[in-house]
């Protein structure tokens, strides 16, 4: 059995430093320290069970492959064998019947080697029998239906009794598939809420929520504790708001994420962030940029002084560019500092420095202290009130370069927020160097997609877009769905922007306070695209669909 380690090693699924860490908490078989190496978080699970189911010779049962509830339930109820002893062992049982009529007990289990089961499966039933291999993930429904929520029961608010619940194998099993899933599916968020009867997980992906599981609400205090427990939160508290931040090891890699913990009607909801702290920044092509739009884009990285606006609604991908136009400016020559709500991707040469509003480091504190670091760029994470407003104005007139986001619909709408913030219209003329606004659009599948050139799309695309764009053969493209994208029929998102660098017909404009509508139109003159435009022609490319694209540039 302890050459199972060996074989582990062999595949590149785990470090030696991985096998001594999982040795010295769980000492024993190599099966037996297994799972310890998935709760360590140097394995993902699905990769445990096929080098087991190699190793054993034991088929594995997915979970398309075990019964409905009631057929477990049925079969615990006919062996009169305790349910507390199948969700402990992670088992289920259920019976079919062989060609020739002969009745089959069948055995899944995440412990299909523990030789008490084995025994145990032998008294059972004397006929035919059959041992699978399965995971907690597949496991998991059944074991809920079996009662597991008496084993994850968390009522008491008692400190030590939750903790003792968080550090369940259940419980630590459950979050460790869930982060482990989640980041196999590319999710940005993880939502886990509880609800009268129940509790949910559910995934963002592409900007969409996707049901993940469903489990007994019993189940959802140690599920939440956990979570807090490995975020740095208070797990009694559950009454008031809290944020948390950890990184934590899932399948061999190491992920930060940021918690927020909100109180609710039945409980609380977790939202799960992932950041991508030691991420590879794409460049602007990747990002989605085009040509004529990507050099102008560049552009703004080489102005010495101003302010640079990347506007959109959260999760819009604001902050991607923002650093994308940070890296391309951090040449070593110049001082670069940061103050943003969290970092959420480290910057090497770049001094970057979080805002703690809970300690008195807002933007506009943590602004004020960032200019007497002798900076010459410096990143405001957003432009929230009139103080960070004002002190990003004068940090610009003084000679720096202000990278910043701020949440407005448009690019031009920016101007009419920094007005209400009560900044001059005079000093948003003489800062403001360029302005981008950006949305994120569900990107074709390029397995499944197809043309489209059905009247339904033509009708919708006479009725919504410009007829600038509707030159020639109508020409969008179809999302099927397929198994690539899981059959959602889109895989992974890129962005459409509106970019526009502020000439001097515009700070002219902006200081007779004209309308957004008025300087739109007058950047049309010089190559502005709005945002609808942009998402029209990524559909007209076939990067996404019309009515996908209209969706998010419409919402």
């Amino acid at each position: 059995m302890r050459n199972f380690g060996d074989m582990l090693l062999e595949k590149g699924l785990v470090t030696r430093k991985d096998l001594d860490q999982a040795l010295a908490r769980q000492p024993g078989p190599a099966a037996l320290f297994g799972p310890t190496l998935v709760r360590l978080g140097a394995i993902s699970e699905a990769d445990l069970v096929d080098s087991l189911a190699q190793m054993l010779r034991l088929p594995v049962a997915p979970a398309s492959k075990l019964p409905p509830p009631a057929d477990a339930l049925a079969a615990v109820e006919r062996l009169k064998t305790s349910p507390s002893w199948l969700i402990a062992h992670e088992t289920i049982v259920w019976f079919t019947r062989d060609a020739d009529g002969r009745e089959r007990l069948n055995v899944a289990s995440r412990q299909a080697y523990d030789t008490a089961l084995q025994e145990a499966v032998e008294q059972w039933h004397d006929g035919p029998s059959s041992l699978f291999l399965a995971t907690s993930d597949a496991l998991a429904p059944l074991l809920a239906a079996l009662g597991r929520d008496a084993v994850v029961r968390a009522e008491t608010s008692d400190p030590d009794r939750l903790k003792e619940l968080a550090e369940e194998a259940p419980v630590i099993d459950f979050v460790n598939a869930m982060l482990a899933e989640a980041l196999s599916r590319r999710a940005s968020d993880v939502h886990v809420e509880a609800f009268q009867d129940h509790m949910s997980v559910r995934f963002r992906i592409d900007g969409l929520l996707v049901a993940w599981r469903i489990a007994p609400r019993a189940s959802f205090d140690a599920i939440a504790s956990r979570i807090k427990l490995l975020s740095g939160m208070d797990i009694a508290e559950r009454r008031l708001p809290q944020d948390g931040r950890q990184t934590i090891r899932v399948s061999g890699r190491d992920v930060d994420v940021r918690v927020s913990a909100m109180p609710t009607t039945w409980g609380e909801s977790l939202v799960l962030r992932f950041l991508g702290r030691s991420a590879t920044l794409s460049d602007f092509s990747a990002l989605g940029v085009p040509d004529d739009q990507r050099r102008t884009l560049e552009s703004f990285a080489g102005k010495s002084y101003g302010i640079v606006l990347v506007c959109g609604p959260t999760g819009s991908g604001k902050t991607t560019t923002a650093y994308e136009l940070l890296r391309r400016i951090n040449d070593g020559v110049r001082k670069i500092v940061t103050v943003e709500d969290p970092v959420e991707i480290d910057l090497p040469g770049v001094m970057q420095t979080n805002a703690r509003a809970d300690i008195g480091l807002t933007f506009a504190a943590g602004l004020r202290s960032l200019l007497r670091q002798d900076p010459d760029v410096i990143l405001v994470g957003e432009i929230r009130d009139a103080e960070t407003a004002k002190i990003a104005v004068q940090a610009a007139l003084t000679g720096h370069l202000v990278i910043s986001t701020i949440h407005t619909s448009s690019g031009f709408g920016a101007v009419s927020r920094l007005l209400d913030l009560g900044v001059e219209d005079y000093l948003i003329a003489d800062v403001l160097r360029g302005l981008v606004s950006q949305r994120l659009v569900r990107r074709l599948c390029p397995h499944c997609a197809r043309d489209s050139h059905g009247a339904e799309d033509e009708a919708h695309a006479q009725a919504h877009v410009p007829s600038a764009f509707l030159s020639g053969a109508p020409h969008w493209r179809e999302a099927v769905g397929c198994g690539e994208c899981s059959a959602t029929g889109y895989s992974g998102r890129v962005g459409v922007f509106e970019i526009a660098e502020i000439d001097a017909e515009l700070r002219a404009a902006i200081r007779a306070r004209a309308s957004e509508q008025q300087l739109e139109a007058l950047a049309r003159t010089r190559g502005f695209r709005s945002l609808a435009d942009s998402a029209v022609l990524a559909a007209r490319s076939g990067a996404t669909t019309l009515r996908e694209a209209l969706r998010v540039v419409s919402s």
